[in-house]
């Protein structure tokens, strides 16, 4: 019995350390997804301004870039990972806003997705050429959305996707509502290459900067 107990211990050992070296850490890489706009006739004008839109996220370290590129222009999340400190870069046209916010105000700001409840469903898809399982979330106020996740790849920091930091691994795939409109992103291409360190940096000047609180009194509209 000791015997069988021990393979048994030692089995579950080499399975455990497998799906490890199968994990690749993200410190480092630019993650490409595609935005499909998912709306009624109602709106047709937004969704038409948000045609072929994507979002790009570069991870260094445990900093991060997300940026939001349309035909309205481009809003640029900047994540520093040593002090938690988040800058928001709004750039249309000549409305160029700059948005400093304390960790709390982040998570204040992303106070919605606080208490997200997922399950997994034994359903599977090929993403960009990973494997990739289906979740539902579920947020606090009762609203569902549908993610596809690998766990081959886990970023070293989530915030820079509040919605899925709970998930164990990298959304590929997932729904997120923008005003009134359901958008889906799918990653289109992830690359390895090293980030330029200036993708986190903070510009100097060109913004109008405001505090987050400034920012929620209406003064970046």
């Amino acid at each position: 019995m000791k015997k069988i107990i021990q393979t048994a211990f030692i089995f579950s050992a080499l399975i455990f350390s497998t799906a490890l070296l199968a994990q690749k850490r993200l410190t480092e890489a630019t993650i490409a997804y595609d935005i499909v706009i998912n709306t009624s006739n109602k709106t047709p004008q937004a969704a038409d301004l948000l045609d072929g839109a994507t979002s790009v996220i570069y991870l260094k370290g445990n900093s991060s870039r997300s940026e939001m590129i349309s035909s309205l222009g481009t809003q640029a999340t900047i994540i520093d990972g040593k002090s938690g400190d988040v800058t928001i870069l709004k750039d249309y046209g000549e409305q160029k806003y700059m948005i400093k916010m304390t960790p709390a105000n982040w998570k204040e700001s992303n106070r919605k997705y606080e208490g997200i409840v997922f399950t997994y469903a034994e359903e599977y898809k090929t993403i960009a050429g990973y494997n990739c399982q289906k979740a539902i979330g579920k947020l606090s106020d009762g609203t569902v959305f549908t993610v596809y996740f690998t766990r081959e790849l886990m970023p070293v920091n989530k915030d820079f996707q509040y919605l899925n930091k709970n998930l164990p691994g990298l959304a590929m795939q997932y729904e997120a509502v923008m005003g009134k409109m359901m958008v889906t992103y799918t990653v289109s291409s992830i690359n390895f290459n090293p980030v330029l360190q200036a993708k986190m940096d903070i510009p100097k000047s060109g913004y109008r900067v405001m505090t987050y609180e400034e920012s929620m009194s209406g003064g970046g509209n």
